[in-house]
This record gives structure tokens, sequence and C-alpha cells, in this order.
């Protein structure tokens, strides 16, 4: 098992993803800054309000990942990977720097919207680059890797952050959040080659070649490509399974431990590290797990065991809860994790930018739709919205899984192009 836990560490044998990789990290280590530091200042500025505009800065990320992610997926297969990443990483290292001058609430909302319209492009951008400098039998460690680092940082990100507020007060906190878009930045420059897509090199090779133009079609192309494959649109859907289940934890779970348990803050600070916990365990073992399991039935489980975590937890005491919500975060990250593993796999390397952007917005998408339904059965529902909740994650799931059933055969993915170890 501890062999199995430390194998995706082996993709960091390659150099040109372990750059990528501490670019991504540092990036992550940001956004955790980003994130605590916002809510101090969002108290700082607007004191019993700060809920609502915490609220509504969480609303314009995911309203700029719906809108902009299809263009950046657009724009990563035609012109050069590694100057989106930098200039994504530059942008919101100016933008960051602004927020400790901020003396209005809409100067916050300005700021933060523009942060999350370049990291929608930084993203997307940043899951093709994976494929295109790991070969097949790197990409599932560096893809769990990855996914490892995310899940970790998102638990012990929040309170490194609250540490480093604590010694260098609120504002000042953002100045060490650019710094660290600014190392990012720095990373990926030193990566070797343009990191351009196939599409992009060959309108290089023509002097004087006009860049196509960005039309409607090229923007829903990606849309298309993952409604039409059959396997991509059936992890799509998974995932919007996974998102209610998802959302129901991260909603209705601080009212269940403090308000139902009758318990603190840091019981409910338990609560969620365990959810972390397993998501980030459950990462480290997806590349070995995925060699022994189809990818469609894989996804499948990771579905099954997030929707079922949470049925039974409006009765369950506080270790019961921790158990279940370790399933839920390893069923979370299992259908994430692999649906990326499916759109590299089905998705000639020309078309992959246009298809993560689009795949970034659609799972966006989904939890706009999770999270009210989410706050909806805990306000309406609050003894039974675990319950509820977890029903309806089921109904979905069993809804994609008899309409796999009636499609057609996918095509293996052996017939896309092969991915290149390096660019």
């Amino acid at each position: 098992m501890a062999s199995s836990l430390f194998a995706p560490f082996q993709s960091l044998c390659n150099p040109v993803f372990a750059r990528l990789y501490a670019a991504q990290t540092t990036s992550l280590l940001g956004d955790a800054l980003t994130w605590v530091g916002l809510a101090l200042l969002a108290f700082e500025l607007g004191g019993n309000d700060s809920a609502q505009i915490l609220a509504f800065a969480l609303t314009l990320r995911v309203t700029a990942f719906v809108l902009l992610s299809p263009l950046a997926g657009v724009l990563a297969d035609r012109l050069n990977r590694k100057t989106i990443l930098v200039v994504a990483d530059v942008v919101r290292m100016g933008v960051i720097a602004l927020l400790p001058f901020v003396t209005e609430v809409w100067q916050v909302y300005t700021l933060m919207f523009v942060v999350n319209a370049f990291t929608a492009f930084f993203t997307p951008t940043f899951q093709a680059v994976i494929p295109a400098v790991t070969t097949d039998e790197e990409f599932p460690q560096a893809i769990s890797l990855s996914g490892a680092t995310y899940e970790l940082l998102g638990v012990l990100g929040p309170g490194l952050a609250g540490a480093v507020a604590a010694f260098m007060g609120a504002r000042n906190i953002f100045f060490l959040d650019a710094a660290t878009f600014l190392i990012s930045a720095a990373l990926v420059l030193t990566l070797p080659g343009r990191l351009q897509s196939p599409e992009a090199e060959a309108a290089q090779a023509k002097p004087g070649a006009e860049v196509p133009r960005v039309t409607l079609k090229t923007l829903l192309e990606g849309t298309r490509r993952l409604w039409t494959d059959g396997l991509m649109r059936y992890a799509l859907l998974l995932e919007l399974v996974a998102a209610v289940s998802g959302a129901l934890i991260l909603v209705n779970t601080v009212g269940y431990v403090k308000g139902q348990l009758g318990l603190d803050t840091t019981h409910y600070g338990w609560a969620m590290s365990a959810f972390g916990v397993g998501a980030t365990v459950a990462a480290l073992l997806t590349g070995v797990l995925d060699k022994r399991l189809a990818r469609p039935t894989f996804v499948l489980i990771g579905a099954l065991l997030t929707s079922l975590a949470v049925l039974p937890a409006n009765r369950a005491g506080l270790y019961p809860l921790l158990a279940l919500w370790l399933v839920a975060g390893a069923g979370q990250n299992w259908v994430n994790l692999t649906t990326q593993t499916i759109i590299a796999e089905q998705t000639p390397e020309e078309f992959q930018g246009r298809v993560y952007g689009a795949h970034f917005a659609w799972s966006h998408l989904w939890w706009a739709f999770a999270y009210p339904l989410a706050g909806f059965l805990g306000t309406r529902f609050a003894t039974g919205s675990f319950l509820y909740g977890g029903l309806v994650a089921l109904a979905l799931l069993a809804g994609t899984w008899l309409l796999r059933r009636r499609s057609p055969a996918v095509p293996a993915a052996a017939a896309a192009p092969e991915i290149p170890a390096t660019t």
C-alpha cells in the first residue's frame, strides 16, 4: 500500500512535468492565500454582510469560468500555451497586488472577476499541457500527483494561509499571494519548447498564414466533442452526480456539525479535513487502480461511493461522519481525475485545449446548479438534507447509467494520435 501511495511521485522523473508541477503547486498556494485574504478583507469592508460579499464573489468566479473557459480552450489549441500560462500568471499577480489598496466592495468584485477570468485561461491550458509533456505511461501518475496536490492544499492551504495572515496582516497577505503567481510564471518560462498544439505548429510552419478567426462554431467545438463522444458524455454526467453530493457536503456540513450535533468549529474542521484527506489518498491511489479497472467502471464507482456516503449522514455522529466523508472525498476525486484521463485519451491532441476548456465550463456549471440545490435542502429540510440530496444524486446516477447502456459502443481510445513525451 505504501509503495502504491508513492507511485505518482515517479512522474517527477520527467523534468518537464516536474517544473510544470512546481508551477501548479506554487499557483495553488496563491489560491489559498487569495481566498483566506478575501474572507478577511470582506469582513473588514462588510462586517456582518461579509458572507453576502463572499457568496457574490464565488458567483462571479463560476460565471467567469463558464463564460470564458471555452474561449480559453480555443486559444490553447491555436497559440503558444507557455505564453498563455505566463500571461495568466502575470496578470493575476498584478491584480492581486491591487487588493491591499481597495476601499470599496465593488472594487473587490471587479478585481476578483478579473483574477478568475485569467484563471479560466490558466487551468484548461495547464490541463491540456500535461498529456503533451508526459508519455502514455507517465500521464496517469502525473494526473494523480497533480490531483493529490490540489486536494492536499485544499485541506492544508487555508490553515497555512490563516497563519500567514495572522503574522503579516489581512491586507499584506496579498503581496505574498502576488509573489506566488510571479514564481509560477518564472517556472513556466523554464519549460522547453513552445508547448504548442499540432494545429498551432502547422499554422506557424506556413509563413504569412492567416490565423483562423474565433467563431461561434470554434467556441462550441469542445462542447460538441464532449457531448457527442459517448464515454466523455458519460463521465461528464457523472461529474454532475459528484457535484450534487459534493455541494451537500460543502454547504450543509457546518450546519449539521454545529447546529444538529452541537459541536464546535474544531469538529467542523475535522469533518472537512476528512473529506479532503479522502480525496488526497484517493488521488495517490488513482494511478495504481487505474490500471486494474476499466475507466467507465472506475468513474462509476467514484460517483456511486460519493452518493452513497451522504445518504446516512443525517443520522451519523461525529466519528461515523468522518468515515463517511473520507469515502465521499475518495469518490469525488475518482470521478474528477478519471474524467480528465478520459478526455486526454478520447481527444486528438489538436483539440484537447478546446475540450478541456469546455469541460472546465460545464463542470463548474454543474456546481452552479448543485450549490443552490444543497442550500435549498439544507434550509427547508435540515434534518434530511443529506438523505434527500443523496437520493437526487443516485437518481441522476441511475439515469446516466441507463443512458450509457442504451448508447452505442464507443470506439477505442487507441485510435487517437500518440501523445509525444516532450514538446
